[in-house]
């Protein structure tokens, strides 16, 4: 075997190596995008001009997420129509200029756990904005979600129909 042969096959080799890293990075990519897409479908929405309701798509484990806002923050909302207030993971207070209150013993899915009460300021869910929501910073949370309770979706009507959640302002 000659130098220039040896050379061709290690170049043949490597190109080869990068054509498959391509095509699993790729892969990875697409399927990331479609696995963050069956837990989030809502995680793009944006508010149109003259909305004046909000439509949700339920994620595959059955919940609703929507994009939202606490006090001008970006945040995750899971709506939860068994939680009496807005339950805040509480490493998350700081940023959200929250500041913890009194505190009180809440029992949750999770069993009881002692929460500091807060008022959010500005809270905005789609074309929606709320101002003083009552909530809880939950030290339990762990994760960035924010448990968006019925202090809140009281002020809203909620219309379900298979896996679709319209959320309006109420008529008079």
């Amino acid at each position: 075997m000659t130098n220039s042969d040896h050379t061709h096959r290690k170049l043949g080799r490597r190109l080869g190596l990068l054509a498959t890293l391509a095509f699993l990075g790729f892969g990875w990519a697409t399927f990331d995008g479609v696995l963050k897409h069956r837990e989030d479908p809502n995680r793009a929405l944006t508010v149109a001009h003259g909305t004046e309701e909000w439509v949700l798509q339920r994620n595959r484990a059955g919940h609703y997420f929507s994009p939202g806002l606490i006090n001008g923050q970006p945040v995750r909302f899971l709506l939860d129509t068994g939680a009496t207030h807005t339950a805040v993971p509480a490493h998350l207070g700081p940023q959200l200029g929250l500041s913890p209150g009194a505190r009180s013993m809440v029992s949750t899915a999770n069993g009881s756990v002692i929460v500091h009460a807060t008022t959010i300021a500005s809270l905005d869910i789609g074309p929606f904005r709320f101002a003083g929501a009552p909530a809880h910073l939950n030290p339990g949370m762990r994760d960035d979600d924010v448990l968006l309770g019925m202090s809140v979706l009281k002020h809203l009507e909620f219309t379900q129909r298979g896996d679709v959640l319209v959320l309006r302002k109420p008529s008079g």
